[in-house]
């Protein structure tokens, strides 16, 4: 396992999920609930949606290294286009709507599952996971970027729970999300560059 491929990993998980539809849900639901079961149940259904994301790079990286390399182009650039041209407040409603939708929950076990679920859904697909794909397809390291892409999503969901409408107040949403997708542009040029050598 490569650690460099974990840290870098983590580092591009972090930004791209931040103004995320995910990010927001576990704002809404911490603002209503109590912060571990959210955390618990965000954070577990983010390592399962990277497992699957893991699993579908190993695949991916069964074909032609110059089929591959023109994928993963391909994807970072749609990355890249979803976060620069897909509005800010578009995410952060859904986001609101998927954490309100269970903002009476009573239960911890039910906030647990509540959350597990929300998160679950609205990352099935997501650009993180495209990202994820991408970069088990291109690095070959499916633990290194599983366990890179983990401690992201743990992160993600703890500043989610713990701290999000506090980083909203310092840099908006919008900024991070466009920064974000800088740099999967920069990512997808690269790769670009790499096939044409």
């Amino acid at each position: 396992m490569d650690l460099a491929v974990a840290a870098t990993t983590m580092a591009l998980v972090i930004p791209a999920e931040l103004p995320d539809k995910t990010f927001i849900s576990c704002v809404v639901l911490s603002s209503r609930n109590r912060a571990l079961p959210v955390w618990t149940g965000g954070a577990l259904a983010l390592s399962v949606q990277a497992l699957f994301a893991v699993v579908a790079g190993g695949l991916l990286a069964l074909l032609p290294h110059l089929t591959v390399g023109i994928v993963v182009a391909v994807l970072f650039m749609a990355g890249a286009a979803y976060l620069i041209f897909v509005p800010e407040k578009l995410e952060e409603a859904k986001g609101e709507r998927l954490g309100q939708n269970s903002a009476a929950l009573i239960s911890q076990w039910r906030v647990f599952f509540t959350t597990f679920a929300i998160v679950a859904l609205a990352e099935f697909g997501d650009i993180t996971q495209v990202l994820i794909v991408n970069l088990a397809a291109r690095y070959r390291d499916p633990v290194a970027v599983f366990l890179g892409a983990t401690v992201g999503f743990w992160m993600i969901s703890g500043f989610g729970v713990l701290a999000g409408q506090a980083i909203t107040r310092v840099v908006p949403l919008g900024v991070v999300r466009r920064l974000s997708g800088l740099a999967l542009l920069g990512f997808g040029a690269w790769e670009i560059a790499s096939l044409v050598k």
